[in-house]
């Protein structure tokens, strides 16, 4: 390989680390670091020729960010009525003030709905009445906002639809949302009943709180409603828009654009304040969402990522069991620095292409959709909605960080992997992969 195309590969792969040291570090706001990050990869990109304002623009996921915009307008709009509130003391009344039940409720809650909608949407949905509860019982949030991010991921894997990655290896592979589902669903449910152990034993300190349920029975869910016309509009739009992204591949709508049509319908039917609108939209997380996506879009020109996707695909001349073991353990820890669509986007064609030289790559997309999916739980920045999560608890008395983050995360990712591992062993031994 010569200096000429060695300098994008080795800049690129600097910019990005240094880029990750000062959001790991925390020492500043990881949307400054991303900025800075951004602005760099595009000038030493300009300068060594292998990236550009156009391959910068190319590279941002404009349906990510309309979908972030959307959600956080509906939510913002939904806040203000006071139906999270309401919600909340209607949780905790069912489940008695008992944080335990509550912390598995709202999981299982989590993980259904991420099965049929992104985990974005559902976070922006489970999240705010997560806050409320906490708020009301007087508890930390960050056990139940944690375990809603990492479910949601968890959860997501099991169907086409539940995860973008999905949505990319269904399309070229040809497998349907019944493949998805026979294939991956019982591997999600025994990872999710591992992971949920997991959560309920690092957090066990947090949840010992228990509120005296004659204290909870006194509360009135009715009278935290402060708004209950605007509710009701609110939830006959968020209805609508989930409806439309059941349906949405069938009339050509991309998610973002699903979402903004929900906002808009909000918008023109409510008409609030547009202040109060503006100041409930994280613009923070949109723009770092933005500088990922050209960090990462520089990574990807440069070639870093091919290469990665390359080196895991190699091993299969060791056989398809390895192969698809490294495929999916590589994918995962890729997945926890890297947002996971590019590197899907990498492997799909070299997977593509080895199924086309007789290779039998069924295994490996199988593979690599537990990996990417399974992996983004081991960091705050591994998957969207765990940045929406971050994101969110920066508003409370007790944000989460990068340590206690991978502190769980990391475990909850390790302990689906183990999961996956098996079940990709038992399937591929009985040929049922």
């Amino acid at each position: 390989m010569n200096g000429h195309t060695l300098s994008p590969l080795l800049a690129s792969s600097v910019i990005f680390a240094l880029t990750y040291v000062g959001i790991f570090s925390e020492r500043i706001h990881r949307t400054i670091v991303a900025l800075a990050g951004a602005v760099l990869m595009i000038a030493v990109g300009g300068w060594l020729s292998f990236y550009d304002m156009e391959h910068a623009s190319a590279a941002i996921d404009f349906d990510t960010i309309s979908l972030l915009l959307g959600m956080m307008i509906m939510v913002g709009i939904l806040g203000k009525t006071g139906l999270f509130s309401y919600l909340a003391v209607r949780a905790a009344q069912i489940t008695h003030g008992s944080t335990w039940r509550l912390m598995i409720a709202l999981g299982l809650l989590t993980t259904v709905v991420s099965m049929v909608l992104d985990n974005v949407t559902t976070i922006m949905v489970v999240a705010p009445v997560t806050l409320s509860i906490a708020e009301l019982l007087g508890i930390s949030p960050i056990p139940f906002l944690m375990g809603e991010a990492i479910l949601s991921d968890t959860g997501g894997v099991a169907t086409l639809i539940g995860d973008p990655p999905n949505v990319l290896i269904g399309s070229a592979a040809g497998l349907t949302f019944n493949d998805f589902l026979i294939h991956l669903a019982p591997i999600v449910l025994f990872a999710w009943v591992v992971t949920q152990g997991v959560l309920l034993l690092v957090f066990r300190n947090d949840l010992r709180h228990a509120t005296d349920p004659e204290t909870l029975a006194k509360l009135d869910a009715r009278r935290a409603l402060v708004d209950p016309t605007t509710a009701k509009k609110m939830l006959i739009v968020l209805g609508g828009t989930i409806l439309l992204y059941l349906i949405h591949d069938r009339i050509g709508l991309i998610p973002g654009m699903v979402a903004l049509i929900g906002a808009s319908i909000g918008l023109l039917w409510i008409r609030p304040p547009i202040e109060e609108v503006m100041h409930e939209i994280h613009w923070d997380v949109l723009l770092f969402f933005i500088c990922l996506f050209i960090i990462v879009g520089g990574l990807d020109q440069a070639g870093v990522l091919g290469l990665i996707a390359h080196a895991i695909t190699g091993l299969t001349a060791h056989g398809i069991l390895i192969a698809a073991l490294i495929v999916m353990w590589g994918g995962a820890l890729l997945s926890a620095v890297v947002d996971n669509i590019p590197f899907t986007m990498a492997m799909i064609p070299i997977i593509a292409g080895l199924g086309t030289s007789g290779v039998a790559v069924g295994p490996l997309w199988w593979a690599l959709a537990l990996g990417v999916g399974f992996g983004g739980n081991g960091t705050p920045i591994g998957s969207t909605a765990n940045v929406v999560t971050v994101s969110l608890s920066e508003r409370t008395d007790t944000p989460i960080t990068f340590r206690t983050w991978v502190h769980s995360g990391s475990i909850s990712a390790f302990a689906c992997l183990v999961v996956g591992s098996i079940a990709l062993i038992i399937a591929m031994k009985l040929g049922l992969m």
